[in-house]
């Protein structure tokens, strides 16, 4: 990332005129983006990769341009989950970072990308993600895009307070599953949301329910309808609600979104359905 436009090495600048810099290319960067849709729960394994990178897919497949960025430092998950194995090349001025693309409407940056050997750990602190998260908008050669969709870790910590700083007109999107004890947590997170005064989309509940590959029926295995009841406590609306399927571990196994897979599936038709919702919500028709 070193010679990246807004690194305060270039020019020898102080770190204060380097920072205005920045914000400056942040600036510029987000003026070409309609959307930024920040998805997050504070809870850890709810599914905010799935619900990311499926969401995008299906936004992109309805015809919008889409870019991913994953925010989650140190277990980035975005670029397996499309099957993404390049790394990040610089544009002609080698000046700016160029997404990768996965198709012609759908690219994706992601710490994952810039490692070398996918198996080391990303030992950082605070400040070194909030540059990096930073970097990762000022630097990239986005262009222009109907939604930035942005993965986070779990929880609510440096990465979702950048995103929230440096985005101030994202929308959140928060992921839960049925459980009390994932609901527990994602109260914290939409009372962090509350103070800090963020636009909350809607909600999703993720594995919300199972629906059967033998009868078709649908078993409650996780229970059901927990998300629903919270998002009616908090006034916010239920975006979708995603049943656990078959297909969406086959999907995220050979790299693929379950929405691009072939056949329908209860999985496929449920995050098909939240994408429209979501485009819905920000007052966006489908493109295609």
């Amino acid at each position: 990332m070193s010679s990246c436009s807004s690194c305060s090495s270039q020019g020898g600048g102080s770190p204060d005129a380097a920072m205005a810099l920045q914000d400056s290319l942040i600036a510029a960067t987000l003026g070409q983006i309609r959307h930024k849709i920040f998805v997050m729960s504070g809870k850890g394994g709810v599914g905010k990769s799935s619900v990311t990178v499926n969401t995008a897919a299906a936004l992109a497949a309805r015809g919008f341009k889409v870019g991913i960025l994953d925010v989650d430092i140190h277990g980035p998950s975005v670029p397996n989950l499309l099957g993404l194995e390049c790394g990040i090349e610089l544009d002609e001025s080698g000046s700016l970072m160029l997404p990768a693309q996965y198709n012609e409407n759908l690219a994706v940056i992601s710490m994952d990308s810039l490692l070398k050997d996918r198996n080391q750990a990303v030992l950082w602190r605070g400040p070194k993600k909030t540059a990096a998260i930073r970097q990762f908008i000022a630097d990239v050669k986005w262009g222009a895009l109907d939604f930035l969709v942005l993965d986070s870790p779990p929880g609510t910590g440096d990465e979702h307070m950048t995103v929230l700083k440096s985005i101030p007109d994202s929308q959140c999107v928060v992921v839960t599953t049925p459980q009390e004890i994932s609901l527990a947590d994602v109260r914290k997170a939409i009372n962090f949301l509350q103070y800090a005064k963020a636009g909350i989309l809607g909600l999703v509940e993720n594995m919300s329910g199972l629906s059967c590959p033998h009868c078709h029926k649908e078993i409650d295995l996780f229970k059901k309808g927990g998300g629903r009841k919270l998002a009616e406590q908090y006034h916010i609306p239920v975006l979708g609600e995603i049943p656990l399927d078959v297909a969406t571990v086959v999907a995220a196994d050979r790299g693929v979104p379950v929405v691009l897979m072939d056949g329908d599936s209860p999985a496929k038709s449920a995050f098909l359905a939240l994408a429209d919702n979501i485009a819905k919500a920000v007052g966006e028709s489908p493109r295609a």
